[in-house]
């Protein structure tokens, strides 16, 4: 069975730092790459960041939305099949539930303004997260 495991949200004050937990198990982890979303109310889902294997040298690639660059850390306990989102000095409108999901053939690289290509095989539940000002 698929899984992914989202948790890690909660309360936090603006300026504050959350880090998010993503559990897979059921599929080839390596095949896919992982990629954090989030949906704030009345707004569409996005996709915020995403990590995927690279090569020899550096093994793993990671991706961030441009409105994100420095603030969210992606990162990857590969012996747990765990994908990571550290965010920092968050703020109100950071507020939303966060989703992981996982897609085949992706390559995360860089930064840019939509995780567009990034298209799900699978999905997690959602944590929420709440930033008061």
């Amino acid at each position: 069975e698929v899984q992914l495991q989202a948790s890690g949200g909660g309360l936090v004050q603006a300026g504050g730092s959350l880090r998010l937990s993503c559990a897979a198990s059921g599929f080839a982890f390596d095949d896919y790459a992982i990629g954090w979303f989030r949906q704030a109310p009345g707004k569409e889902r996005e996709g915020v960041s995403c990590i995927s294997r690279n090569d020899d040298t550096t093994p793993y690639s990671t991706y961030y939305l441009d409105s994100e660059k420095g603030r969210f850390t992606i990162s990857i306990d590969n012996a747990k099949n765990t994908v990571y989102l550290q965010m920092n000095r968050l703020k109100p409108e950071d507020t939303a539930v966060y989703y992981c999901a996982a897609a085949r053939y992706y390559y995360c690289s860089g930064y840019g303004p939509s995780m567009k290509g990034f298209r799900p095989d699978y999905w997690g539940q959602g944590t929420l997260v709440t930033v008061s000002s």
